[in-house]
């Protein structure tokens, strides 16, 4: 229940405000038309404030006249205010929003070290989404962000004690507004993200359009996607190469995440050795995480040498890998392409070497002087 100190201080410290109540219509009840009515008359009559009223829909104008950004909602944490949760009708609870999130970027195998962590009892992700598969895409897309909270949770089962839940969208990472609304929602969340070599991710970006029959990729090289600049009149294109290249430039994306989330909130993952000793990776994570009880992964995952990388180990001693769509196997990139690469992105790693020593943070194996 609103007090009247508190309305006015919303009043106050608001260009527009609004209130719902049920005025007498419960019960005949008046108390909020007392309430309201005394403190119009306090503003009016002890500080300078000029109070307009407005219809609903004049209203709703004139706060995105001062607001346009918000036209677009930002879903706050519920589990901040005990109020909101008390409200909840039974079966909803904060337990059912994500302890962690591993945000990509793409193509630097996110899905498989979601894989993994899933196999562990304590960590769960979240359920198959049938539109975008294994990844929920609730902070960067926009149709799944304005469903709003309720259909996030959804997304995830009740954990039990001591299990933490999870989501890998591969898509937050680059997303300007993921950040912002993610730390909105989930405040003391964790972040996951793994840093591959970018020029071994921009080719595996480029071969995955090809996979996918993107037309712009099939009828272009590599080189021609890396040289197409702004003269070319292919829009899509320079999109493919766009998609190619500013993915990779990982310090600007972390710092967009450093502006919303502690450093002590980030993870980052070597994508190099996530590949070539994943159980040392595991480890590492399930203690950032505060796991309780550490799962041996060289137990539960082992090298498969016809897909070339490693899948889970069942009980019944057979392997479960990825999908086809997972660890393809493509022609070596052109060693031109890989050159010009190394020199695009030499001044982008440096600086994020330089970030990475600034947090502490111990660079990955590629990230070296003669890449950096």
């Amino acid at each position: 229940m609103a007090e009247g100190g508190y309305v006015f201080e919303v009043i106050a410290n608001n260009l527009v405000s609004i209130f719902m109540t049920h005025i007498s219509n419960y019960g005949n009840d008046r108390l909020a038309l007392f309430l309201f009515e005394h403190v119009v008359n306090f503003i009016q009559r002890y500080t300078n404030l000029q109070l307009v009223t407005e219809p609903p829909l004049k209203l709703a104008e004139v706060y995105f006249g001062f607001f346009p950004a918000e036209k677009m909602p930002l879903w706050t944490s519920p589990c901040a205010d005990h109020r909101h949760v008390d409200i909840w009708t039974d079966g909803k609870n904060c337990s059912r929003l994500p302890n962690f999130l591993i945000i990509g970027p793409q193509k630097t195998g996110s899905t498989a070290l979601a894989s993994f962590l899933s196999h562990h009892p304590q960590l769960v992700v979240n359920d198959n989404n049938p539109i975008t598969f294994e990844e929920v895409q609730f902070f960067d897309d926009v149709e799944n962000y304005q469903k709003g909270i309720e259909w996030y949770m959804s997304n995830f089962r009740y954990p039990t004690k001591n299990q933490f839940l999870f989501e890998k969208s591969a898509t937050y990472f680059t997303h300007p507004l993921a950040p912002s609304r993610a730390v909105s929602l989930l405040p003391q969340a964790k972040i996951i993200i793994i840093l591959h070599d970018p020029v071994v991710r921009a080719y595996s970006w480029y071969q995955h359009m090809r996979a996918h029959s993107d037309p712009i990729a099939l009828e272009n090289s590599f080189m021609s996607v890396l040289l197409a600049d702004g003269s070319t009149t292919n829009n899509s294109l320079v999109g493919l190469k766009r998609h190619c290249l500013e993915p990779g430039i990982y310090y600007v994306h972390i710092l967009r995440w450093l502006q919303h989330y502690s450093p002590q909130q980030l993870y980052f993952v070597d994508g190099t050795q996530l590949i070539t000793n994943p159980v040392k990776v595991l480890r590492d994570i399930q203690v950032f995480l505060g796991v309780t009880e550490l799962l041996d992964y060289a137990h539960h995952i082992r090298y498969n040498t016809d897909k070339k990388f490693y899948c889970i180990t069942l009980r019944n001693g057979k392997q479960k890998c990825l999908g086809p769509g997972k660890g393809r196997h493509y022609p070596s990139m052109p060693v031109v392409a890989e050159s010009l690469l190394r020199k695009y992105y030499k001044p982008h790693n440096q600086k994020l070497l330089d970030l990475l020593l600034e947090l502490k943070v111990s660079p990955p194996q590629w990230l070296k002087p003669t890449h950096a």
